[in-house]
């Protein structure tokens, strides 16, 4: 086997090749992972690109391992059922209502958890397997179902819908709160101002109010914004309230808004999907978050309807 590359083959590769080499289809493979036909073609396709060999011949009835592929499988077989005996690693739930669903670690703590019953258990059972991730994964290849994520337009080789959008305002510990007490929005400059993962929805919020932010070395940068939340309510210095994310965090009194003037953030909300027809299950996911996000049900009907 002639390797362009000593990366390891993803383990979600290898289960489409064995479901695939069990069933003898790749739709059939698709239906038991319960990811789509594309996604289990496009596995295989990966397998043997790394391998630079066939593991499968194409037939009208479906596929067949070749000499080679029967070695290899033989081999994940062995190995699959080492990993089952010895190892305590998470199974993942599979079924026609599982869905799989990621996103960043911020919009997963901070927007999805708290609604995460309601769109399990709203009308009908689902059962959302959560990745929680802070690249931009290729939906389609790893068998996500949809992603929830935070950006500024729709991404090429996805579906996308905008669930909402967001207007920012200044929060900080109710203590510094006291101390920056009320006024015009130059004040909070004289306090240590909290960024995530870029300083845009400051430079919107300060342009709002007809001036110009940069960020200064006394100022604070955190990639993920629950670190943000948490740099503000220990006294780290001012953030800013991004709404819906900051309810509970508000309600708590663990941060209070420093200021009411507000600026829409440049990023906003998108739910994506793979192309193609979404499975029964991933729809109706889809339609469970649209109305958590308020957004109208024609636009997410559009969405699920879309070819990509």
């Amino acid at each position: 086997m002639d390797h362009s590359s000593d990366t390891m083959v993803p383990l979600e590769t290898l289960r489409a090749f064995d479901a695939a080499a069990r069933t003898g289809s790749f739709s059939a493979a698709a239906e038991k992972l319960n990811i789509t036909h594309g996604a289990v073609s496009r596995q295989i396709a990966k397998l043997e690109d790394w391998l630079g060999l066939k593991v499968f011949d194409r037939g009208a009835r479906g596929v067949s391992l070749t000499i080679e592929g029967n070695r290899l499988h033989l081999r994940t077989a062995e190995a699959f059922a080492l990993i089952s005996t010895h190892s305590d690693r998470w199974v993942e739930p599979r079924g026609t209502a599982v869905v799989r669903l990621t996103s960043i670690p911020s919009v997963s703590g901070l927007w999805l958890m708290p609604r995460m019953a309601a769109l399990e258990n709203n009308p009908s059972k689902l059962r959302i397997v959560l990745d929680v991730d802070i690249r931009q994964a290729d939906l389609a290849d790893e068998g996500i179902d949809l992603s929830i994520r935070c950006g500024r337009g729709g991404i090429p080789g996805r579906v996308s819908v905008q669930l909402f959008e967001e207007h920012v305002f200044p929060v900080a510990s109710p203590e510094l709160a006291r101390e920056i007490g009320r006024g015009d929005p130059a004040r909070l400059l004289k306090f240590p101002l909290i960024n995530d993962s870029d300083a845009s929805a400051w430079r919107a919020w300060f342009a709002a109010q007809g001036m110009d932010y940069r960020p200064r070395p006394q100022d604070r940068r955190f990639e993920d914004y629950n670190l943000v939340l948490d740099a503000a309510a220990y006294g780290l210095g001012i953030a800013l309230a991004r709404p819906p994310l900051t309810g509970h965090q508000l309600k708590s009194g663990r941060i209070t808004a420093v200021d009411e003037r507000t600026a829409l953030n440049p990023v906003s909300y998108w739910l994506d999907r793979p192309t193609g027809r979404p499975r029964t299950a991933a729809a109706e996911l889809a339609r469970r978050i649209a109305v958590q996000a308020g957004l109208g049900m024609e636009k997410m009907e559009a969405f699920i309807e879309a070819d990509g």
